[in-house]
C-alpha cells in the first residue's frame, strides 16, 4: 500500500488530538487525499481525537460535505472522534437549503471549544511574573 499524496493541509498533533484545518476549497482529488492522509495519521499516531477547523472556508460543495461525512465515519472505525468547527453561518444556511446532510459529523462553534469537547485543554499559567522557569 502507497502513502497517501500530501496534500499540503497542515496536520498537528496535541498529544492523543490531531488538528487540521480547509484554509481553501479543496477541489476532489484533493479532498479525497486529504481524507487518505488524515485517516493514515489517525492510525499511525494513535488519535482519539480530530479537530477539523473549517471557519476559512466560505463554501462548502456537496462533495466536500459528502467528504467529510465519511471521514467523520473512517475515524470513528479508526477510534478517533472527528469534530468539524468554525463553520461559518452562510455554509450552515447553503448546507441546509441545498437539502445536505453532515449525518454524524460532530460541529463547534470555534476550534477552542472543539478542542474542549476533545477533552484538551490548555495549562493555565501560574501566577506570577515571566522568567523564573516560566514562559
Amino acid at each position: 500500500m502507497t502513502a497517501p499524496r500530501p496534500t499540503g493541509v497542515p496536520i498537528l498533533r496535541l498529544g492523543d488530538v490531531l488538528v487540521t484545518g480547509l484554509l481553501n476549497e479543496l477541489d476532489d482529488t484533493s479532498a479525497l487525499a486529504f481524507t487518505a492522509e488524515l485517516t493514515e495519521r489517525i492510525a499511525a499516531d494513535g488519535a482519539r481525537g480530530v479537530l477539523i477547523d473549517i471557519s476559512r472556508l466560505e463554501i462548502i460543495d456537496s462533495f466536500v460535505a459528502r467528504t467529510l461525512t465519511e471521514l467523520t465515519t473512517m475515524a470513528r472505525l479508526l477510534g478517533a472522534r472527528v469534530i468539524v468547527a468554525g463553520m461559518r453561518p452562510a455554509v450552515a444556511i447553503t448546507l441546509v437549503e441545498l437539502g445536505l446532510r453532515l449525518t454524524g459529523v460532530e460541529t463547534a462553534l470555534n476550534a477552542e471549544q472543539g478542542l474542549t469537547a476533545l477533552g484538551w485543554q490548555r495549562m493555565p499559567h501560574p501566577p506570577g511574573p515571566p522568567g523564573e522557569g516560566r514562559p
